[in-house]
């Protein structure tokens, strides 16, 4: 059973395989392939598979155990599946023969029969002999695995016939087939199966293949298999198809062709390769070894298949080649980087490109080189080339390598950059000469398509030279730029247009009137209608503009950060500190000062003789004075000295005062201009304020021979220069002394030096003194516009270089306190800067003592909103008018500046106020000198002003009786003294600022009322905040008064103006007389402005009247309210306003209008407005409505006379001064009915029309009848002809052609040069054709009688009611 059970062996089959052997005689160079057909075979892998095995071997490795002194080999044994799933087992042994490797003859063996006999052999037998599996084995068996052939012999089951089919080596085919017929016979008679194996069929010889079919076809049973062991074709098949003839019951051997067989062998191997191609394709770093891949992938099916195919060092070269492409491929990406960036370094490094423009590339590269840049885009390896360095693996150093540059690729990209820079260039220019061509297109509008605009520019040049996208893109550049214009211009307008707005009621809201009234005014503005297709954007900024004006703060200011009250608090915080900080370190420890260092400046050398003269009166340079030894420190610094300025201050020596000394005129200049230049210099850089607080005393030295006669002007001139320099003044003491300096002399000079030092010392001391430092005498406020073109350091430089300057009370952000002499007392004059709309809530509800108004003399609307707040400010105010520009040159070189200078000049005369200019390249204009007289004018006007701010809160506080001006503790002064204050008075400056021929100040009769004292120095006073009071609004100054209650204005009634223009001259013929009380009827062809030349303050009071009763409107119960003891006179004895200083003792003062009822300017600017916005009816027409309409009614608000215009004219002048009693009013009412009813009809026969004269200058053309410019022969006037020729040749295809308003200078231009010569040709003229246009209506507009003359009006009214009779019967 168990016999019976056990699994039989599988059959084993031992095969011979045989060819050709023998010394290299017999067999030439190489084999027949014996040894590699049985290598593929039994190790089929190709690892395994060695293409060289060698016959000719030593003694000693003849005789190993793998030889083992036999001339064949055992290769081992192979199992192998049959089709019907049988194994078997074939043991493959190799007949070959040994050649020594010394003698090169066939080795000895056991066995010596020739070649041919022992192949044939069926029984073998070698004890112990070991597997053949390559030539390295030999001699080194230890080393590779060890099998022995089975029980050490074998019986051949069959033969392998071996005939290589290539070209032998030193081998004739003929002979190795001789040979392999003799070895077939001998084979043959062993009876066992023989299969001819072809080899080497991968290099077959066709006709050698075809022999050998031959032989075989001869011969019976004999099968050839054509193989190649090199590509493992068909080796197997030959072992199989001699196992299929040894096992007779297996079926009929299958022979495949090689040609099928190696393609499909090489389709298994590109398949395998394919896959093992993917599996390498995963690896993605170049950096990756072949060891680490493999051991990842030896367990994948792919890799195997591939190995066993292959072999190992296939797949290790596809890995290689793998690799190198990855390494390749990142070196080439890095490549392109470095090509991709090296445009944008060029652009860094080469953008000039007319430096590199005639450069060659070897030549840029030695520029670049030098750039300081160059670091930062390339970099300089040690070893080159880059790409075999490992600057490849950093890939976060972008930096490009510098050899990188040597190549062809960098050298184009080169000469791309300049090529691209040309054309850049060319094509910048284009763009630039297009857009040049846009704004020379005039009727291009903001707001306007590209599609309309493109068919005026498909003809030039530069248009066809760039691409639609530039040609958009410069358009579109275009319009932000015309369309931020006209913004600007449109706002621009609607500040110069202030008077529309600000005299709106913050409170309130406008009316639909008023807006109506506004785009009624603002239409006729080309501005206006600049950004007509942009309405709602021109909507838009109208209303931001009046909500800016309900609303004014520095937050939503339209000029954003360049809004005057943000830059003056940056600048007061910054400039204030410094000066402060500058003093305190300069004066500290000055109230025990023990040393005192001294300049002495002097011409001729009167500074070092005056210091010697010291010295004489000094003990090793110790001085005693009062009681006190000083050490002093002198340095004399003559005329010729070159260091002046640069001498003044050192780290050792800080002086505390200059002595200048003087003896003769040019001395005096010396010393004046050097103070000068000293002064100037500190404003300019206000680095070192010790300069501006440097105390100087001018010392007049006495004449050594005899008192001189000119030693009285010397002295005279000396305290000039005194007073305008605000320092003391030492002069020669009386009597007669021999020497030129006088002890009492050098004392004098040194207390005021020290006196200088201790009232600086005070100014920076926080002990409080004495007076009360959060109180002012004067304030001021400074208005400026925010946006004027000038910076906020000018306009204060007059108090900030001052040294009497100082910080206001905390929290007040906006102000400064000046200390100032004024006539004989040092006053505090509080000094407030604020923009014009943080001023309104001023005007109306602080008391203030007067105004610095500044405007550009280069800005319209700059004086737009000067004029604007001027007008609602009450006309017992004070105020100081200041046009700021650059030089007086200006006022000659630039018509607009002149015209807006001259204005502002014109108001100033009219309303007697105070003008003068800062230029920003003059440094004298910016001296404190520069307001002196108009805070002397404040000071004489301040208890005017403070009475007329009381009566308006009296009148307005109907209902208590409190007092709401407190009087000062001092007894109603606010003046207060130094003790010892000497020459305490500022000279003026010399008022010139435009030129001899044009008075844009005061004239010098204004001034003479001024008295100032020229004794005294001037001294700050630091300010210490003592009280903080808080308060609503924004940017105020601090009233010491209570604000007015807010209650309805009571009726006013007023006084016919020709009534009191009648009164004031007769006061003026006799003043002594009573004044008359009749009222005279105002002229009916009497123009109401024109009583505004010269404004009327106030009226004589009846002798009955008593001096201490203030006369105000009435109440609503037609109540006279009078304030007892409440007012003070003002008893300066100056005239104001044309009245004698003795009228002005004796009676009451008048009620308080505003400036713009005292300003024909002002007043005729609003009045302008008026009539555009009512141009449906003429002026008297409109004033005569406006009366009748208006009277007896209660008057509006007086703070908006606009909003209201129709109550604006009530009167002529809506002056609150004006008033009348009950009984003249009642006389008018009864008067005006009866006048009107007679003069109503003769008016309309008579009237005539005067057509405005729009021209400024004499025309003998323009402007004359119709019949003096034709001709019988010429019955069309020249200038008409002309002005329709040029519009025919011209502009018959323009847009608006009469609607678009031209050029006003161009309009007038044509007419002036056609006026000089009537054959000029317009076409040279270089005008537009609307200007064209617009002179062609202005001369219609000019003739005196229009084309349908005012006769035939008449006749066409008549003839057009026939025509509407008789259309109804037709």
């Amino acid at each position: 059973m168990m016999a019976k059970n056990k699994e039989p062996r599988p059959p084993s089959y031992a095969v011979s395989v045989v060819g050709l052997s023998g010394t290299e005689k017999d067999k030439g160079n190489c084999g027949v392939g014996k040894s590699c057909l049985c290598n593929r075979f039994v190790r089929s892998k190709a690892d395994e598979y060695y293409p060289e095995h060698t016959s000719v071997l030593s003694t000693i490795d003849f005789g190993g155990r793998v030889v083992n002194n036999d001339h064949f080999l055992y290769w081992g044994d192979v199992t192998q599946s049959g089709e019907d799933g049988i194994e078997c087992r074939i043991h493959v042994i190799e007949q070959t023969e040994f050649i020594d490797d010394q003698t090169f003859l066939p080795h000895r063996s056991t066995n010596l029969q020739p070649y041919i006999k022992r192949a044939a052999a069926s029984k073998l037998q070698s004890a112990e002999k070991l597997m053949y599996i390559c030539t390295d084995q030999l001699g080194l068996e230890q080393d590779f695995e060890q099998k022995q052939m089975p029980e050490g012999k074998l019986n051949i089951d069959g033969f392998l016939l071996c005939i290589d089919v290539s070209q032998g080596c030193n081998r004739k085919f003929d002979d190795q087939l001789k040979f392999v017929n003799n070895l077939y016979i001998q084979l043959s008679k062993s009876k066992k199966p023989i299969i001819i194996a072809a080899t080497k069929c991968d290099e077959c010889v066709d006709h050698y293949l075809r022999e050998v079919q031959a032989f075989a076809s001869n011969k019976k049973n004999l099968v050839v298999v054509e193989t190649s062991a090199r590509f493992n074709v068909n080796v197997e098949t030959c072992f199989t198809a001699l196992v299929q003839m040894m096992d007779k019951t297996r079926g009929k051997p299958k022979i495949i062709p090689y040609l099928d067989a190696y393609k499909t062998q090489r389709q298994l191997v590109v398949t395998a390769t394919d896959k093992f191609e993917k599996l390498v394709q995963t690896v993605r770093d170049y950096h990756a070894t072949w060891k680490t891949v493999s051991n990842k992938l030896k367990n994948h099916h792919d890799y195997e298949e591939y190995i066993n195919l292959e072999g190992t060092k296939k797949a290790k070269n596809t890995f290689s080649k793998h690799i190198e492409q990855l390494k390749q491929e990142h070196i080439r990406k890095r490549k392109e980087e470095y090509i991709n960036a090296l445009p944008r370094a060029l652009n860094t490094l080469l953008s000039n490109l007319d430096e590199i423009e005639l450069l060659s590339w070897s030549e840029a590269l030695k520029v670049m080189e030098k750039r300081p840049d160059f670091q930062s885009y390339f970099v300089v390896l040690e070893k080159i080339p880059w790409d075999e360095t490992d600057h490849i693996d950093k890939v976060n150093d972008r930096r490009i390598p510098f050899d990188l540059l040597s190549t062809l690729e960098a050298e184009k990209v080169y000469q791309n950059h300049v090529q691209h820079l040309i054309s850049e260039k060319r094509r910048v220019e284009m763009k630039e000469k297009f857009k040049k061509t846009l704004e020379k297109i005039q009727f291009i509008s903001p707001g306007q398509p590209w599609e309309e605009v493109i068919c005026f520019v498909v003809e030039d040049e530069a248009f066809k030279y760039i691409t639609d996208a530039d040609s958009k893109e410069v358009y579109g550049r275009h319009q932000r730029e015309i369309v931020e214009k006209a913004k600007e211009e449109f706002q621009e307008m609607l500040f110069e247009h202030s008077e529309l707005f600000y005299d709106l009621d913050l409170n309130a809201t406008p009316s639909t009137d008023k807006m109506s009234e506004i785009h009624a005014v603002l239409s006729e503005e080309p501005r206006y209608k600049a950004l007509q297709k942009l309405a709602p954007d021109r909507e838009s900024l109208l209303l931001k503009h009046i909500g800016f004006v309900y609303h004014p703060t520095k937050e939503t200011c339209l000029s954003g950060q360049n809004c005057m009250d943000i830059k003056v608090e940056e600048l007061l915080a910054n400039s204030l500190l410094q000066l402060d900080h500058g003093r305190s370190n300069l004066y500290h420890d000055s109230a025990n000062i023990d040393k005192i260092n001294l300049f002495i400046l002097g011409k001729d050398g009167l500074a070092q003789e005056l210091a010697n003269e010291i010295r004489t009166q000094s003990t090793d340079d110790e001085y005693a004075l009062d009681g006190k030894i000083y050490e002093l420190d002198l340095r004399p610094v003559d005329a010729k000295s070159p260091y002046l300025l640069t001498q003044l201050w050192t780290s050792a020596f800080k002086p505390h005062g200059c002595f200048c000394v003087f003896n003769s005129i040019e001395s005096l200049t010396f010393i004046g201009e050097c103070i000068a230049k000293i002064r100037a210099e500190a404003s300019q850089i206000r680095r070192d304020k010790y300069m501006a607080n440097l105390s100087f005393t001018l010392i007049l030295a006495n004449q050594r021979d005899s008192v001189s006669k000119n030693l009285p002007i010397l002295r005279h001139q000396g305290q000039q220069l005194a007073n305008k320099l605000q320092c003391p003044f030492v002069d020669v003491p009386a009597g007669t002394y021999p020497r030129k300096f006088n002890e009492a002399q050098i004392k004098q000079a040194l207390r005021g030096v020290l006196e200088a030092v201790k009232h600086n010392f005070d100014v920076v001391s926080p002990v409080p003194t004495i007076k009360d430092l959060s109180e002012a005498d004067l304030r001021i406020v400074m208005c400026a516009m925010c946006g004027d073109p000038f910076s906020v350091d000018l306009i204060l430089s007059p108090f900030l270089d001052s040294h009497s300057c100082s910080a206001a009370q905390a929290g007040q952000n906006n102000s400064l306190m000046l200390d100032k002499i004024i006539g004989e007392k040092r006053r505090r004059i509080q000094i407030t800067i604020l923009s014009y709309h943080s001023s309104i809530g001023v005007r109306k509800d602080e008391l203030v003592h007067g105004y610095i108004l500044v405007y550009s003399a280069k800005r319209k609307a700059s004086m737009g909103m000067l004029r604007a707040f001027l007008s609602e400010v009450q006309d017992t105010i004070p105020v100081q008018l200041v046009a700021v520009t650059d030089s007086q040159a200006d006022f000659f070189e630039n018509e607009a500046i002149k015209e807006l200078m001259t204005e502002g000049e014109h108001i100033a005369t009219e309303i007697t106020a105070k003008f003068t200019a800062l230029y920003s390249l003059s440094q004298y204009h910016r001296q404190t000198e520069v307001f002196t007289l108009f805070f002397s004018d404040v000071l004489e006007k301040k208890n005017m002003i403070e009475s007329s701010y009381m009566s308006d809160s009296t009148r307005e506080s109907t209902h208590t009786s409190e007092d709401v001006f407190p009087r000062s503790p001092r007894g109603g002064s606010l003046d207060y003294n130094y003790p010892d204050s000497e020459d305490d008075a500022e000279g003026p400056p010399p008022y010139s600022p435009i030129g001899d021929d044009v008075r844009l100040l005061p004239a010098p009769s204004d001034r003479s009322k001024y008295r100032l004292d020229l004794e005294g120095n001037e001294y700050p006073v630091h300010s210490t905040p003592i009280n903080c009071h808080d308060h609503e609004r924004n940017h105020k100054v601090p009233p010491p008064i209570k604000p007015k209650p807010l209650v309805p204005r009571t009726n006013v009634k007023k006084l016919d103006p020709n009534l009191l223009k009648t009164i004031e001259a007769g006061i003026g013929k006799n003043p002594r007389k009573q004044p008359s009380r009749v009222t005279a009827a105002p002229p009916e062809d009497t123009d109401p402005s024109d009583n505004y030349a010269e404004p009327i303050d106030t009226i004589y009071k009846h002798k009955g009247f008593a001096d201490d009763i203030y006369a105000v409107p009435e109440d609503s119960q037609n109540r006279i309210i009078k304030v007892q003891n409440s007012i003070v006179i003002n008893t300066q004895g100056e005239e104001e306003n044309g009245f004698s200083d003795r009228v002005s003792k004796s009676h009451g003062e008048r009620r308080p209008s505003k400036y713009k009822y005292k300003s024909k300017t002002l007043f005729s600017k609003a009045k302008s407005y008026y009539r555009r916005t009512h141009s449906d009816a003429s002026d008297d027409e409109a004033f005569t409505t406006s009366k009748t309409k208006w009277k007896g009614r209660h008057r509006g608000s007086e703070e908006d006379p606009l909003l209201s215009p129709v109550e604006t004219w009530k009167g002529g002048i809506d002056n609150p001064a004006i008033t009348s009693d009950q009984e003249l009013d009642d006389k008018k009412m009864k008067k005006k009915p009866h006048k009107v009813k007679e003069d109503k009809k003769p008016k309309k026969k008579t009237k005539t029309f005067n057509p405005p004269i729009r021209r400024n200058w004499e025309s003998n053309y323009f402007g004359m009848p119709l019949q003096d410019l034709v001709t019988p022969e010429k019955p069309i006037p020249l200038f008409v002809e002309k002005c329709v020729q040029f519009i025919e040749d011209t502009g018959l295809c323009t847009e608006g052609l009469y609607r678009v308003s031209g050029n006003k200078t161009d309009q007038d231009n044509i007419q002036k040069q056609f006026d000089q010569d009537h054959n000029i040709s317009l076409e040279s003229m270089g005008v537009t054709v609307n200007a064209v246009a617009g002179a062609l209506k202005a001369f219609f507009a000019d003739l005196p009688d229009p084309l349908v003359p005012y006769s035939l009006h008449q006749e066409l009214l008549e003839t057009s009611r026939l025509v509407s009779n008789i259309r109804p019967t037709l």
